[in-house]
């Protein structure tokens, strides 16, 4: 029976770290070699930066939430949260899909010879949208171990085994990450963190919006979706999956004039 409880608890605390920090590290991971291809590694730093910043503040908003929030207000929180980082991840993803097209990029570079590889306002950008994907994050894990613990009674030998063995993995495949996206050749990179960066913003507008309603903020309509549209993160509501199917239509209509505009310079 003890041994029955020990493995649930472990495998709890692994599945809360690996949860929470998978969408952290395939995003920064992204961006890491996204900086290292196209020369602006002096803006690792505020990314790095940033991050840090969301795992001590993860701390303070945990505490905060469950300290002063009740349950309507920390879902407003996190709503507004979950807007941000989406909306930081929309400009960054379509700014990397316009640039994708290796002329484009070194016209891009030469027309800011000075000051685009030192420009701050680009390293804080990356540096908030390196907070906002951590402290989100972060927050979440910090609450749910805080109530494993209070269940089990404290940091028991599974519920530390658990998190240092999900932080190896995640580690491992931040360092696997790390070596086959800064391989890719710069075209298939920006296209490919274009994309994740999108269906990430796509997932977290609609659970930023899922966060308000929870929050009685917005009416609820549910509708019914299929299961591989769920999953991909497209919610289950009508509110809710307006602005996703908006925002969808928005990246097509832009995606055909770029082809269009491409395809008019051709000839």
């Amino acid at each position: 029976m003890y041994d029955s409880i020990s493995w649930t608890t472990f495998v709890q605390s692994a599945s809360i770290l690996l949860r929470e920090g998978l969408e952290v590290i395939l995003i920064l991971s992204a961006l890491i070699a996204y900086m290292i291809k196209t020369g602006t590694r002096h803006h690792l730093t505020a990314l790095y930066s940033g991050a840090t910043t969301g795992v001590v503040a993860s701390f303070g908003l945990a505490m905060i939430i469950e300290t002063f929030l009740g349950a309507e207000q920390s879902k407003l929180l996190e709503g507004v949260m979950l807007l941000l980082a989406a909306a930081l991840m929309i400009y960054v993803s379509g700014w990397l899909f316009v640039k994708q097209d290796p002329r484009a990029w070194k016209a891009y570079l030469h027309a800011h010879a000075d000051e685009a590889l030192k420009s701050q306002q680009s390293g804080l950008a990356i540096g908030i949208l390196a907070f906002f994907s951590v402290i989100r994050e972060g927050a979440e894990t910090v609450i749910f171990y805080h109530a494993l613990t209070n269940a089990e009674g404290g940091w028991t030998s599974p519920v530390i085994a658990g998190f240092i063995i999900a932080a190896l993995a995640l580690a491992l495949l931040f360092i696997a990450m790390r070596i086959l996206t800064v391989r890719l050749p710069l075209r298939p990179l920006f296209v490919i963190t274009s994309a994740f960066l999108f269906v990430m913003a796509l997932r977290f507008l609609g659970d930023g919006v899922h966060e308000l309603q929870e929050a009685h903020l917005l009416p609820e309509s549910p509708i019914h979706m299929p299961e591989p549209l769920s999953t991909i993160g497209f919610q289950e509501t009508i509110e809710a999956l307006l602005p996703q199917l908006i925002l969808l239509a928005v990246a097509v209509a832009g995606y055909a004039v770029l082809r269009f505009r491409k395809a008019m310079l051709q000839h």
